[in-house]
């Protein structure tokens, strides 16, 4: 059973390490598009039909690229999709929600002093929320609402502040952050899948067909462009944010959640205006340099005194955990290596916070995160740090001990 632990590892790993290389492949070519696209210069004596075109030097050579708004008077030989970078990160990107979230429930997903539910439920929650997150989007695009885009990003914007506070009521807050990604990612995706591409092969088939093609086409897809343009980094910041329990762990991490969409507006908006050469407007730096402020004071704000005292409930697997032989020394020697850190109030000098959220000073946290401290410090050494605190071979053959004959049933 315990091999299972570890394929599981390695599989997260592949999944991960598949993701970011689709996730580089699909921003970067976004990032690039969007910047020809403003940077295109409209000149006399271009052909029917194009819209401006840019030059560009890269590689040794230059290059001479021409948009055409609707489509030229006939069609290329040759037509390069970009479609597939968006489909793999949505692919690859769910295929990790499902092995890290989904395959690590328990431990991941549900926080039961947030919502106390079986994990299918949780689940089911996760899929539902992605996909009437998209046909709200969409309906709301395609409704009279879609006619105003500014109007309509800030409606999105709203709809992305409710969906913040609500991943919160009911995931953990590291789940939270990752849905709020998923959620956002799945619109982008769904934007590229549904509508932009679509349109694209109306607009192809008309060409072949020697039609004149309907520029509603592009004027649509062009909307959902520009949504997905402004979504991007925040998306990022989400997808990275496990790594930083002062980000999704605190009391206001919904707030957090919807000051880094503004910050997301505010550092495209130079980029989109420097891009257009319109000037380069500083002032979105120092904008966004005073939201990160505000949500760095938000992380360390002391929390709202409810005056309920958390109930500690251990799992039937946690108290397996805590029932085994080896599982007084192994406590012994996760709060004398570990708990320094990974605790509520750590003692560490310059730990704020325990690292990934992880507390390991009580029996139900220690049993709860068995199979991490398996794999991060009885499998592997990459904790402690650099070894830090001596944490010793003798030790580490313990832990290990301690997780597979529970796992086996020993």
């Amino acid at each position: 059973m315990y091999e299972y632990a570890i394929a599981w590892e390695w599989l997260n790993f592949a999944v991960r390490w598949l993701h970011v290389i689709t996730a580089i492949a699909w921003i970067g070519s976004s990032f690039y598009f969007i910047a020809l696209d403003l940077g295109l210069v409209k000149r006399p004596g271009l052909p029917v039909g194009a819209y401006g075109e840019e030059w560009q030097v890269h590689g040794g050579g230059f290059y001479h690229i021409q948009k055409y708004l609707v489509a030229p008077a006939s069609m290329p030989e040759h037509l390069t999709w970009f479609k597939w970078e968006s489909y793999a990160t949505w692919l690859s990107g769910f295929a990790l929600l499902a092995v890290v979230y989904y395959g690590g429930a328990d431990l991941f997903l549900i926080d039961r002093t947030v919502l106390d539910i079986e994990p299918w439920q949780a689940i089911g929650l996760s899929l539902a929320s992605l996909a009437v997150g998209w046909i709200l989007y969409d309906l709301l695009c395609k409704s009279p609402l879609g006619r105003n885009t500014w109007g309509l990003m800030a409606i999105l914007y709203v709809v992305l502040i409710a969906m913040a506070w609500g991943y919160t009521q009911v995931f953990t807050g590291r789940a939270a952050f990752l849905h709020l990604g998923a959620f956002t990612a799945t619109i982008m995706s769904a934007n590229v899948f549904f509508i932009i591409i679509p349109n694209q092969k109306i607009v192809v088939a008309d060409l072949i067909a020697g039609r004149t093609p309907d520029p509603k086409y592009g004027v649509i897809a062009k909307q959902r462009s520009l949504h997905n343009n402004y979504l991007t980094l925040p998306v990022i910041f989400f997808m990275l944010s496990n790594h930083y329990p002062l980000a999704f762990a605190t009391e206001f991490n919904w707030i957090i959640a919807a000051l880094v969409f503004l910050m997301g507006v505010t550092i495209r908006h130079w980029f989109n205006t420097t891009h257009a050469r319109k000037g380069k407007p500083t002032w979105t730096w120092l904008v966004t340099v005073l939201i990160f402020i505000v949500i760095m004071w938000l992380s360390t704000v002391p929390k709202v005194l409810t005056g309920e005292e958390e109930q500690a409930r251990l799992s039937t697997r946690e108290q397996t955990f805590v029932a085994n032989g080896h599982f007084e020394a192994v406590r012994d020697v996760v709060q004398g290596r570990c708990s320094m850190c990974h605790a509520a109030e750590p003692v560490w000098e310059g730990i704020a916070r325990a690292p990934k959220n992880v507390k390991l000073e009580t029996d139900g946290e220690i049993a709860a995160h068995a199979r991490e401290i398996y794999l991060q410090a009885g499998r592997s050494d990459a904790m402690p740090p650099g070894n830090i605190t001596d944490l010793s071979s003798e030790e580490r053959k313990l832990l290990v001990a301690w997780y597979e004959t529970t796992v086996e049933g020993k």
